[in-house]
């Protein structure tokens, strides 16, 4: 059925509360079913899922350290290349292995997955705007769905492995030998990655509040200052504690609130356009 088709019943159909809630009810069930399939998949493909991907940063031969290697040689600055980790993974729990194979299966599928359960929210969501608000949210999936693919992949290939790096290197005493539980390990890339994606979505908030008239250009330059101040809270909160991690994920952050000024500066044009041809 034709999305526009579906938005027609729906306003001619007059539907209650609870056909609303029966319709939240299955648009939820398909999304979860969308998770379970990927994530069902991911767990079949475990030598694939878990040995490449989410042990791929404990590796030196990691994409992002053999680029790096490949800068060092070009700058001739030996100290970006990372040709070693010195830390081991290691399981303590009888159940560690398993469990942390069924948890990463599922955030594998729900990152997979991400763009059909959001298109599922948005056509719950979607019914209830006005035609005008409609055509302006226009392309939210497409877009939401590119700058969580493009914040995960930040957090997985730039964040993570800097972060772990670091993590491995760093040492109270040259007699502690650093050896991480698969779980912290896990739990660590997980929050990374995640973290990235969810605020990479800042544009497409600040488009909606732009949208709806709670923020402006004027108001969200006003606060540069804060907003600069609260992502480096945030970034210093969701990693680790040095200081190179926290820049890395400030700075496109901060590019992304830059970008969120120029969206609201787009939208006020284009009412002021509007405005001036109702009253031609």
């Amino acid at each position: 059925m034709a999305l526009d088709q579906y938005r027609e019943e729906e306003e001619e159909e007059g539907m209650s509360f609870l056909d609303h809630l029966e319709q939240l009810r299955w648009h939820l069930v398909r999304s979860v079913a969308a998770v379970l399939i990927f994530s069902v998949l991911a767990f079949l493909s475990k030598s694939f899922v878990f040995g490449q991907v989410i042990l791929g940063p404990s590796k030196v031969e990691f994409f992002t350290y053999r680029m790096l290697c490949k800068v060092s040689e070009a700058l001739n600055i030996p100290a970006l290349c990372i040709d070693e980790l010195p830390f081991i993974l290691q399981s303590r729990q009888m159940t560690g292995q398993f469990s942390m194979h069924m948890t990463s299966s599922l955030v594998v599928g729900l990152i997979v997955a991400f763009p059909y359960v959001f298109w599922e929210v948005w056509r719950f969501i979607s019914p209830g705007l006005y035609s005008k608000e409609r055509n302006a949210a226009r392309g939210a999936v497409f877009f939401v769905s590119l700058l969580f693919f493009m914040g995960a992949a930040f957090g997985y290939y730039i964040l993570s492995p800097l972060s772990i790096n670091f993590l491995s290197h760093y040492r109270l005493d040259p007699s502690i030998a650093n050896e991480f539980d698969i779980t912290s390990y896990i739990s660590t890339l997980v929050m990374l990655v995640l973290a990235s994606a969810v605020m990479f979505q800042l544009p497409v908030v600040i488009y909606f509040l732009s949208m709806s008239g709670l923020v402006n250009a004027a108001m969200l330059k006003s606060y540069r200052r804060h907003a600069i101040v609260v992502i480096l809270l945030l970034s210093a909160i969701i990693t680790p504690p040095d200081v190179i991690s926290q820049l890395l994920i400030a700075m496109p952050i901060l590019v992304l609130y830059e970008a969120g000024i120029m969206i609201a500066k787009r939208l006020e044009r284009r009412r002021r356009e509007e405005r001036e041809e109702e009253d031609y």
